[in-house]
């Protein structure tokens, strides 16, 4: 019974995270239409922030949020502006664009890779953060993975209700279902799609900043988060925010459970359950 409290939390703790790069992910997928591959290199460079405000001044590693967000939002923005919007336009079709979208997505995954290592190295990161244990029922955890949870999941409802609730947010999920019929009805495409592109980054940063206060990181971890995130939004459905933080759990749970008994076989065991979705239902656990 511990044994199995303990793979529930953990999952749900893992998966809370999961959910927040999924969403970060899925919102630029599903809206600007860019499956961004250097998705997870921002997260490491919110989690670098994190470490180095947290080292320098000794505050709460939560008020790096200030800062990262921040950056990773005007940075993405200015990709998007830049490079996506350009790209977008010399693209004879949507399908066309998507594929030049990857490999310019490829382009920025090298280059804020090698930013990071340049600065920071290879070396493995990591600091103490609310280690001290508590304990939940017959199971004991840290407490800063709880706390992580915690931020995890008021972020991902605060941004469900962001979409469900403002004008910006209906406005997007209008771009997400028909961009055609959105434009007709007086929504500025180009810039919701920017937007979109830059709140990816914004909640790439918000997991980063979590990411650093649970686990060691490092400037070459940027590549499994993003190909989790993409796992996920495969997983959830396109487009579904709900899908994504479903799947940010269900596989958050899944990895907890498999890495009691044998941590190699995680990744394989994600990638088993992805083929198996795309055989029996291929467009996702919620997708409408």
């Amino acid at each position: 019974m511990e044994l199995f409290l303990i793979i529930i939390i953990n999952g749900c703790i893992t998966g809370s995270v999961y959910a927040l790069i999924a969403l970060g992910l899925n919102t630029q997928y599903g809206v600007a239409r860019v499956m961004n591959i250097a998705h997870g290199e921002f997260i490491v460079l919110a989690a670098f922030i994190t470490y180095v405000v947290q080292a320098g001044t000794g505050v709460h590693p939560l008020v790096a949020v200030a800062i990262a967000g921040p950056v990773a939002f005007a940075i993405t923005y200015a990709l998007h502006i830049t490079l996506f919007r350009r790209v977008k336009r010399l693209s004879p079709n949507l399908n066309i664009f998507e594929g030049n979208a990857i490999l310019v997505a490829f382009g920025i995954y090298f280059v804020v890779q090698n930013l990071i290592q340049q600065k920071m190295g290879s070396v493995v990161t990591a600091y103490p953060f609310m280690a001290f244990p508590v304990d939940v029922g017959p199971a004991t955890i840290a407490a800063g993975n709880l706390f992580v949870m915690l931020i995890a999941v008021i972020i991902c409802i605060a941004y469900n209700l962001f979409l469900a609730k403002t004008r910006m947010g209906k406005a997007i999920r209008a771009a997400a279902q028909d961009s055609q019929a959105a434009s007709l009805l007086g929504i500025k495409i180009n810039t919701i799609m920017a937007i979109c592109f830059a709140i990816g980054g914004l909640l790439a940063a918000c997991a980063g900043v979590l990411i650093s206060m649970k686990e060691p990181f490092s400037s070459t971890s940027g590549m499994s988060y993003t190909t989790i995130g993409i796992i996920i939004v495969v997983l959830g459905g396109l487009g579904s925010v709900r899908g994504a933080i479903l799947g940010g759990f269900i596989l958050g749970i899944v990895g907890s459970a498999v890495s009691t008994y044998d941590t190699g076989l995680m990744y394989s065991v994600f990638y088993l359950i992805v083929l198996v979705l795309l055989i029996v239902r291929p467009k996702g656990l919620l997708v409408r």
